[in-house]
C-alpha cells in the first residue's frame, strides 16, 4: 500500500527507538540474558509499548525507591504499594515499571552499564516505543562543590578530559562521541530553578575507569603519587569546566547518541574531592543527598507529563 500523506505525518511525530546494528532484525529471537526477559517468551509492545521515560541508577535498591517516589508523584500508585521486579529471574540488574516510567538498576563502571544499555535499547526497540527520553541519576564526587549539589551534565568527558568514549572492537580503537541532548540539558536545569531546593550546576563531568587511583584518589590499595600531583590534577579538570566525577557517563552518552536516544546525566555530589577522599557524612545526610536527583527528576516527568 503507498504511503499516504497521514503516515508520513505520523512518523514525524512519532520518533520510534533504534538500533544502530542491522543484526537484530533478522533473529528469530532476541534473548536479553541479563534481564532473563526474551522476544520468544515475552510481549515486548505489551510490556512496555507505553514507555517515555527511563531512568537509571547504580543500585537496584535505589531503582526501586525512585519509582515509589514516581508512582506517589504522578498519582499511579497507592500509598505503601510494591512494585515487582521485571527482571526477577536475574541478580545482575532490576526493573521496574509505573505508567510510561521504567526504573532500572545498571551496577558500578563502565562495563556494567554498557551491558545494561545494549538490553535496555534493545528492549525498548522491540517494544517500539517512540519518543524516550533516557536519564541517569545516580551519585559522584564533586569538584569545588559543596556537597550535596547537583550537578546536570553538560559533556561527558574521560580522564584526559577529552569529550570521546574509547572501545576496543574487534582489535581495533573504535572512538564514539559523547554528545548529551542541549535541550533536555536546558530543560532540568529549568526545572532545578522551578524546585530552588538545592544547588544545582550544569557542568562536565569526567568519567572514569575506577574509583581509586583513576579518580586520584590518595586512600586506595595503590598509589603512585602525591597530594600535591592529585590537587593539580584535580584544578586542571575544574579549568576545563569539569565539576564531579563518576564512573558510567562516558558510555551512557556514547550509546545513547549513537542509538539516537534523548539522554542527560544527573549526580548528586557526596563530596568535595578537593577537600579529601573519603565520603563521611552521616548516613541519613547522605540518604537525603541521593533524593536530590530523583526528585528533580521526578519533577520533570511530572512537568513534561502535564501534572506539575
Amino acid at each position: 500500500m503507498p504511503a499516504t500523506g497521514h503516515s508520513s505525518f505520523i512518523n514525524v511525530l512519532d520518533c520510534f527507538v533504534q538500533l544502530s546494528n542491522p543484526n537484530v532484525a533478522t533473529m528469530k529471537e532476541d534473548v536479553l540474558y541479563h534481564f532473563n526477559l526474551s522476544t520468544g517468551t515475552h510481549d515486548f509492545p505489551a510490556l512496555f509499548g507505553d514507555v517515555k521515560f527511563v531512568c537509571v541508577g547504580g543500585s537496584p535498591s535505589r531503582m526501586n525507591t525512585f519509582i515509589r517516589y514516581v508512582a506517589s508523584e504522578l498519582g499511579l500508585g497507592r500509598p505503601g504499594e510494591e512494585y515487582p521486579n521485571i527482571c526477577a529471574g536475574t541478580d545482575r540488574y532490576a526493573m521496574y515499571k509505573v505508567g510510561p516510567v521504567l526504573s532500572v538498576s545498571h551496577g558500578m563502571g563502565i562495563p556494567s552499564i554498557a551491558i545494561m544499555l545494549h538490553e535496555l535499547i534493545k528492549l525498548l526497540y522491540h517494544a517500539r516505543c517512540s519518543n524516550v527520553t533516557i536519564i541517569r541519576i545516580g551519585t559522584s564526587g564533586g569538584i569545588g562543590l559543596e556537597p550535596g549539589s547537583v550537578v546536570i551534565t553538560q559533556q561527558a568527558v574521560d580522564a584526559c578530559f577529552k569529550p570521546e568514549f574509547e572501545q576496543i572492537v574487534l582489535g581495533k580503537r573504535v572512538v564514539r562521541s559523547t554528545d548529551l541532548d542541549e535541550r533536555l540539558v536546558q530543560e532540568l536545569a529549568k526545572c532545578a530553578a522551578d524546585l530552588s531546593e538545592f544547588t544545582t550546576v550544569v557542568g562536565n563531568t569526567m568519567c572514569t575507569l575506577d574509583f581509586y587511583e583513576g579518580q586520584g584518589r590518595l586512600d586506595g590499595a595503590l598509589c603512585s603519587y602525591t597530594e600535591k600531583d592529585k590537587q593539580a590534577y584535580l584544578h586542571a579538570a575544574h579549568a576545563a569546566g569539569i565539576r564531579n566525577i563518576e564512573m558510567e557517563s562516558s558510555v551512557f552518552a556514547a550509546i545513547c547518541s549513537a542509538c539516537g536516544l534523548r539522554a542527560a546525566v544527573v549526580c548528586v555530589t557526596l563530596l568535595d574531592r578537593l577537600q579529601g577522599d573519603q565520603i563521611n557524612s552521616p548516613h541519613d545526610v547522605l540518604v537525603e543527598y541521593q533524593q536530590r536527583p530523583q526528585r528533580l527528576v521526578g519533577y520533570f516527568i511530572k512537568k513534561s507529563l502535564g501534572k506539575a
